[in-house]
């Protein structure tokens, strides 16, 4: 039966939900689960809950725990990826350091200077493990769940022969909203979503040949519906198409939002992950304390319930019985797109069955859509490259090119961001030792400077002889 390795198991939370989710796929009885992470501490409660769900439940399963990830890979079918390299205090670095220099950040984990620098601490890990497997276990699917999901699929998406896939609910819970908005049972809806991970267009939307988008669209309009989801609401009134991830993190893609505090009021006022400042980081340190004083899985019931919204149970099910299960997940760019650049990441449609992974090929998106992906997809493609080369000039660049950094700082506070980010955060950026930022002097301008005489820019030279001429 299947051999399924998970990696980063002490996510107690997100590991729980995802063994409840195999446990509860007949097709999976039999399997061996290997969970591994780099310390005991919640490893071994996770395994202990994991021995009682399997006991209780009288299933066909037998589980293990290491902190040696080799040991885990050697011989695996499946390979989660669950990792937080730094855990919550680099996370709080993320946060608190752009907060000082005015960049408010709502999740800080996908984009903007958080997310840049989590994908630099991610990134070699995940190279580490995709290594690993190509010499223990050649044959097995990589699936990642860590964020900043495009620019770490993207960079495994450069390792030659690895079957890999990103996987996130964000297409799946966005379409409980569209059911709830539109008045249509989920299950009844047809759509096609594609785009980048967080920022992926439901292309269409329809309910036995109907098209529900009239519906939507009047909706927005009506206060009740446009308060829950106010920057998705905007995004869809503005360019036309509906969109995956809520406001928290699309506050944080885009220029318009959170650039200044009447915008924050504006957009980002809600509770609940509205889009306050911090949110995620508090919500996670909050996690890190409680789990520090007290064992969760003590008390958590063992019962098996329906199945959560994530997909790798069900991949894992398709793959091993052959019954084909679509989903959207994240994988490189091999014209599946054809108005994005070849080798990002791209969130598109994908088919599985027993002989793997098959995406489809989506096209052109419509324009404006592939044109705000593209404000992102660069600062991915920068981020990616600066952790392959180790060039802190590139971690900058990235960040200055990123929307709502641009709209908040100048190019020189983001060079001084950055350069202390770097130096906080060295511990897990093995790829910058010994490696600086470069500084840019400060040019003085005295008031009495004589200007170097330099030929006009023929346009400033017509500006300039029209307003002599209107003077005079």
């Amino acid at each position: 039966m299947a051999k399924i390795a998970l990696i980063g198991a002490g996510s107690l939370v997100f590991c729980k939900t995802l063994m409840s989710d195999f446990l509860a796929t007949p097709a999976l009885r039999g399997s061996e689960f290997r969970l591994m992470a780099l310390t005991h501490t919640r490893l071994d409660k996770m395994q202990a809950f994991v021995q009682r769900m399997i006991q209780d439940n009288k299933l066909e399963a037998t589980v293990t725990a290491t902190t040696n990830r080799r040991e885990a890979l050697d011989g695996a079918d499946y390979v989660i990826v669950m990792l937080q390299a730094g855990g919550v205090e680099e996370f709080r670095q993320d946060y608190e350091i752009p907060l000082k220099y005015g960049v408010d950040q709502c999740i800080a984990d996908t984009l903007g200077p958080g997310g840049v620098f989590r994908a630099l601490r991610h990134i070699p890990a995940l190279l580490e493990i995709a290594n690993d497997m190509r010499e223990l276990c050649p044959r097995a699917i990589l699936f990642n769940y860590a964020n900043p999901m495009a620019m770490c699929c993207w960079a495994l998406g450069r390792v030659p022969g690895l079957q890999f896939v990103g996987l996130c609910h964000g297409v799946q819970t966005t379409m409980d909203l569209i059911a709830s908005y539109s008045g249509v049972p989920k299950d009844e809806i047809d759509f096609l979503a594609a785009g980048i991970n967080h920022m992926g267009w439901f292309l269409k939307l329809e309910h036995r040949g109907r098209d529900l988008y009239p519906i939507l669209r009047e909706n927005f309009e009506k206060p009740g519906f446009y308060v829950n989801e106010k920057v998705r609401g905007e995004v869809f009134r503005h360019f036309g198409y509906f969109m995956t991830e809520s406001t928290g993190h699309l506050s944080e893609y885009l220029p318009y939002f959170r650039k200044n505090q009447k915008a924050l009021e504006l957009y980002c006022d809600e509770p609940s992950f509205g889009g306050e400042t911090g949110a995620y980081y508090k919500y996670c340190a909050m996690l890190a304390d409680k789990f520090a004083r007290t064992d969760p899985l003590s008390i958590e019931s063992t019962a098996l319930g329906p199945r959560s919204a994530e997909y790798a149970s069900h991949i894992i099910e398709a793959k091993e019985t052959g019954r084909v299960f679509r989903l959207n997940g994240n994988v490189r760019n091999d014209g599946y797109i054809t108005n994005l650049p070849a080798g990002c990441c791209v969130e598109v449609p994908i088919f599985v069955d027993r002989l793997g992974l098959h995406p489809i090929v989506v096209g052109n998106l419509p324009p404006q859509c592939a044109a705000l992906n593209m404000s992102n997809v660069t600062v991915q493609g920068l981020a990616v490259e600066a952790s392959f080369t180790g060039d802190p000039e590139l971690v900058m660049q990235a960040v200055a090119l990123d929307p709502l950094t641009a709209a908040v700082l100048t190019l020189r506070e983001i060079r001084e961001m950055v350069a202390e980010m770097l130096a906080a955060e060295s511990r897990y950026l093995p790829q910058f030792a010994g490696k600086k930022l470069r500084s840019v002097p400060t040019i003085s301008i005295p008031s009495n400077v004589q200007r170097q005489e330099v030929p006009l820019d023929p346009a400033l030279a017509i500006a300039n002889r029209f307003g002599k001429l209107a003077q005079a």
